[in-house]
């Protein structure tokens, strides 16, 4: 490698590194990763949010987090939003096109998109 390539990749590193930091980070997005998700297309829901969070100049505010089965495999894959002053939102059937919206009018514009959320079951009603 060339001086200039080695100072190239330093450059995408750290910029890389710089995205999993969450010091002043206050809004998450946090994507279900489990089995049933990764099989309905989480991964790509995963690259469109980390594509959109870098176009729209966001990563110095948004965290982007993976966690396992949310308990929701019919909705997958599944998303769960926090924004300060909110509601704690998950979205369901999450592609691409939807995580951009998300983006935009979630993240972006402070307005829920009512027609995609869906949430967990309520303790109250679930057998034990």
């Amino acid at each position: 490698m060339t001086l200039e390539e080695l100072r190239k990749l330093r450059g995408q590193m750290k910029t890389e590194v710089e995205k999993r930091n969450t010091e002043g980070k206050t809004i998450q997005i946090i994507v279900g990763m489990g089995t049933c998700g990764i099989a309905s297309g989480a991964k790509e829901t995963l690259n469109a949010f980390l594509k959109e969070i870098e176009e729209k100049g966001l990563a110095d505010h948004v965290m982007l987090r993976q966690t396992g089965c949310m308990g929701l495999c019919a909705n997958e894959p599944t998303v769960e939003v926090i924004v300060p002053d909110m509601p704690k939102v998950i979205y369901g059937n999450v592609n691409a096109k939807v995580a951009k919206e998300i983006i935009e009018k979630h993240i972006i514009g402070k307005q829920l998109l009512d027609k995609l959320i869906i949430d967990r079951p309520a303790a109250d009603i679930m057998s034990k």
